[in-house]
């Protein structure tokens, strides 16, 4: 089965991923579709597709793609993904296989160059063009001896030079000291950072930030609006109590209440009575 080790790998009742369709190989007229995901699971690392044969040819480049010539870039191959993946973007969840957050960081269509795909597969030298939002022109992908121990072949991903090359189609020279992939750093269908999808989503947002420049995430934080004075008094203040009155303390509800004696069925006072003693003897 093409898609064997990718479903064997996934519990599709828990992640959202594509279980995939029948595989069907594609016609010669059909564009064939490229997706590079940038993936922020165990480590931050790009997933480089290729459409062939009804499935997607897979390699994950661990710093990304470089549009200068001069850099080439470790891509380890790993197992086929279903064309339906293409459209993948959310949150695999922890404990799954790449669990973790995943953009689409670029999507478009790839040409060959070499004339017979299998072949140049095979002889480790697969040469195309890319038509995408972000990578444009020809690039190769060439496999190595690889490692002792190594499960999979690892390939290396290599712009070639052309006027899309080192500043990726810009005239500006400051873009070209600068890498694509910090340069574009959003997704290439919804515009959202990995921290954003991962919030959207019901990711580990402190994890997915790992993968956003620094820079950017630190210009996002000074450009949220201040609080205004009433969401400031809200933020754990005390409420503020009534001033007792001059004088003294505010009497309470349980204080003892006057008494109701009128002023004429009081006790007459002292001087009073005598008075009274004296004009009786008389």
């Amino acid at each position: 089965m093409p898609l064997g080790e990718y479903r064997k790998k996934r519990h599709f009742d828990v992640t959202s991923e594509p279980k995939g369709s029948a595989v069907r190989a594609a016609g010669k007229q059909k564009k064939l579709a490229f997706v590079i995901q940038k993936h922020r699971a165990t480590a931050l690392h790009y997933d480089f597709r290729l459409e062939w044969k009804g499935v997607m040819l897979s390699w994950a480049v661990p710093k990304g793609p470089s549009v200068d010539p001069s850099v080439k870039r470790m891509a380890m191959q790993v197992e086929d993904h279903p064309i339906e993946y293409n459209a993948f973007e959310g949150v695999i969840p922890a404990g799954e296989y790449g669990g973790g957050t995943v953009m689409i960081w670029d999507k478009g269509h790839w040409l060959p160059e070499s004339p017979d795909v299998d072949a140049a597969l095979a002889q480790g030298q697969l040469k195309l063009t890319l038509q995408g939002t972000k990578l444009h022109g020809s690039w190769v992908l060439v496999r190595t001896r690889g490692r002792p121990g190594q499960a999979r072949a690892a390939w290396l991903l290599i712009k070639h030079r052309d006027e899309w090359a080192k500043g990726g189609g810009s005239k500006n020279d400051e873009d070209d000291k600068e890498d694509v992939t910090e340069r574009e750093p959003r997704s290439a269908v919804s515009q959202r950072l990995l921290v954003e999808i991962a919030r959207d989503e019901g990711g580990d947002m402190r994890k997915a930030a790992d993968g956003d420049p620094p820079a950017l995430l630190e210009r996002m934080l000074k450009e949220l609006p201040k609080p205004s004075p009433k969401q400031k008094s809200k933020q754990g203040h005390p409420p503020k109590t009534r001033p007792a009155p001059a004088g003294g303390t505010s009497r309470s509800k349980s204080a003892a209440p006057r008494s109701r004696t009128s002023p004429r069925s009081a006790v007459p006072p002292a001087a009073a009575r005598k008075k009274s003693r004296r004009a009786t003897k008389s």
